[in-house]
């Protein structure tokens, strides 16, 4: 015969209750956020008026989300997915590289297939790239999603020693304890004074609002803060000002003003506080922004009716108000489609933009400050 368990004290699911309900509501320390690498003095360019533009090889039926980084040799590299359509099990993540004989050939650097490998997770579909070169390491971050649509999003990180040849497996990183879902990339990240990154992101379950994800210089997360804004945002673009001082311009994802949003940062991105929305429309869609030699702020986006044209504004106070600079792209007929720009600053001066051209491809223009400013016929 068995012998009987003895009984547990009557006091002990007590003690385990409050100490569940303590580590519930238990806060980790936040750690001191370093400063921002801040940006070099301002400095008038000597670039020539130039405008040069051309599309990058096809590689789907249909394209779009590009993102552009540059590579210590110079070489530029640009990612985005295609497939048949966006959200289609074909898609994938792909990459090209600017030499001196144009754009190379795509290579697929992330699929379903490969994801799910590499994080031993189902994958539906993959979308959203972001670069970001830094030394001998060159970043991806991308979303994939199990189940659902893009608000479902987890987010990928993946490196490559060697230009973009070949990349190491990807990582789920853990950004949410709910089901680790919608945290979604799609502009470049930040390069923090400690050699670690700050990586803008957004959240769409639910509610949409922008994040600041703060990494390691290898890529860990070590913490993350909410963008505050009283209306819907997604897809903070982020400039630097100084060693704490930062500016996030934001798609409008809500149902007011149809303008882009802002929220600010004193404190090294420690906290984000809502500002007034800017005198430039958003029609619901991504913007790109970046700060020019001459210190100037450049944005890229839409027409307030749509995503027919694309177009520049530049700031010369610090993102207080805005002049409408260039039109890149627009056209009249119905459907026509130019948007999610990413906009890169060379090292030579040269300013980058690469954006989603009729959903068919990639479209990669470069030009300079002196064009900018350049009278219009």
């Amino acid at each position: 015969m068995s012998k009987e368990s003895p009984a547990l004290p009557r006091w002990l699911p007590v003690l385990l209750f409050a100490l569940a309900l303590s580590a519930a509501f238990w806060r980790i320390p936040k750690p001191e956020a370093p400063a921002f690498v801040p940006p070099p003095p301002a400095a008038a360019s000597t670039l020539p008026a130039m405008f040069a533009a051309e599309m990058l090889p096809s590689a789907g039926e249909s394209a779009h989300a590009a993102a552009l980084a540059q590579l210590p040799d110079g070489r530029l590299v640009a990612a985005w997915f295609a497939g048949s359509r966006e959200g289609a099990a074909d898609v994938a993540v792909w990459f090209s590289t600017q030499g001196k004989e144009g754009w190379s050939r795509p290579q697929a650097i992330a699929t379903r297939e490969t994801t799910a490998g590499g994080t031993f997770a189902y994958v539906r579909k993959v979308g959203n790239p972001v670069l970001y070169a830094e030394g001998g390491w060159l970043h991806l971050w991308y979303v994939s999603v199990a189940v659902g649509g893009w608000a479902g999003s987890s987010l990928n990180h993946s490196v490559s020693t060697d230009h973009g040849k070949s990349w190491s497996k990807p990582e789920k990183l853990q950004t949410s304890p709910f089901a680790n879902i919608s945290t979604l990339g799609r502009t470049a990240p930040m390069a923090l004074a400690d050699g670690g990154l700050g990586l803008p992101v957004y959240h769409e379950f639910i509610a949409k609002h922008g994040e600041w994800l703060r990494l390691s210089a290898t890529g860990q997360i070590i913490d993350k803060v909410r963008m505050t804004h009283d209306v819907r945002t997604l897809q903070p673009a982020i400039v630097a000002f100084d060693a704490q001082r930062a500016i996030a311009f934001l798609r409008d994802a809500g149902s007011g003003s149809n303008k882009v949003q802002v929220t600010q940062t004193d404190n090294g991105g420690q906290s984000w506080q809502a500002g007034e929305a800017l005198n430039v429309p958003n029609p619901n869609a991504s913007v790109a922004a970046l700060r020019l030699r001459s210190g100037r702020l450049l944005l890229a986006g839409n027409p307030p009716n749509g995503r027919e044209a694309l177009l520049l504004w530049i700031s010369a106070d610090d993102g207080k108000t805005w002049q409408a600079s260039r039109t890149i792209e627009t056209a009249p007929d119905a459907g026509a489609e130019f948007s999610y720009p990413a906009l890169l600053l060379g090292r030579d001066g040269r300013i980058h933009l690469a954006y989603t051209w009729r959903r068919l491809g990639i479209k990669h223009a470069a030009f300079s400050e002196a064009w900018l400013d350049e009278e219009k016929p």
